[in-house]
């Protein structure tokens, strides 16, 4: 069950690695860019799949995503109460763009824009994120949760 868990995970961090999203950005990567792209990502995904009466294992995935989370700060060299302190922090954010996205369906493109540009620390241009973001959605509405339990090669968003 866990490995279901771990391709998930292992393929919500692929659309991370998506280089345009770094792209456009006025400023170097750093963790916390990489991070913040996770949560959003992950806040859509759970936005999009909480209707679909999943939510013992959308449950499940949220807390195994965020145990990997914990484990790559613990790498990365972060003390104990560091780490503790730093997961509040990305948990209470996590919510916070989860609560902003919520009705994302129904915003237009300037609400979009505000609430990324709130999430989002210098980008070149908001507007290509709420594009990406928009085109995200679509894409995990096309697809079942079940899809991102397999290995996937590559995503075509």
């Amino acid at each position: 069950m866990k490995d279901n868990y771990l391709n998930t995970y292992n393929n919500l961090i692929k659309l991370t690695r998506d280089k345009s999203l770094y792209l456009n950005l006025n400023k170097e990567e750093t963790f916390t860019d990489r991070l913040i792209f996770l949560l959003l990502i992950l806040a859509f995904f759970f936005k999009n799949y909480k209707s679909h009466n999943n939510k013992i294992k959308l449950q499940q995935i949220h807390d195994f995503i965020f145990k990997q989370i914990e484990i790559s700060i613990r790498e990365i060299g972060y003390g104990d109460v560091s780490i503790n302190k730093n997961m509040k922090k990305y948990i209470n954010f996590f919510y916070n763009i989860l609560n902003k996205i919520d009705n994302w369906d129904n915003y237009d493109l300037e609400k979009k824009c505000e609430i990324l540009s709130k999430i989002i620390d210098s980008p070149k241009n908001i507007s290509f994120y709420t594009n990406y973001f928009d085109k995200l959605c679509i894409f995990y509405k096309n697809n079942t949760l079940n899809y991102f339990a397999k290995d996937i090669e590559e995503f075509k968003i």
